[in-house]
């Protein structure tokens, strides 16, 4: 598995982020680790460490997509 370090920004309202980690999951991620940066404007803005099978996080960034209203700011490999 590979970890990859995601910003996240999504919309700061109850169930949000559970949908993420939801989705996340069935992507075949793992969530190794979660940091709530801030909320503004009606937005949350996180940092999650993800681990993915294989070292492609395509898959993942696929189904994170489809997700109304969340927006990956970025993603770095993390070693």
């Amino acid at each position: 598995m590979a970890l990859f370090r995601l910003s996240i920004s999504l919309p700061d309202r109850p169930g949000s982020l559970g949908l993420l980690a939801s989705a996340i999951g069935a992507a075949g991620g793992d969530i190794r680790g979660l940091v709530v940066l801030k909320s503004e404007d009606g937005r949350g803005y996180d940092d999650i460490t993800v681990a993915v099978p294989g070292s492609d996080p395509t898959d993942l960034l696929n189904v994170l997509g489809a997700i109304g209203g969340v927006e990956v700011v970025s993603i770095t490999p993390v070693e």
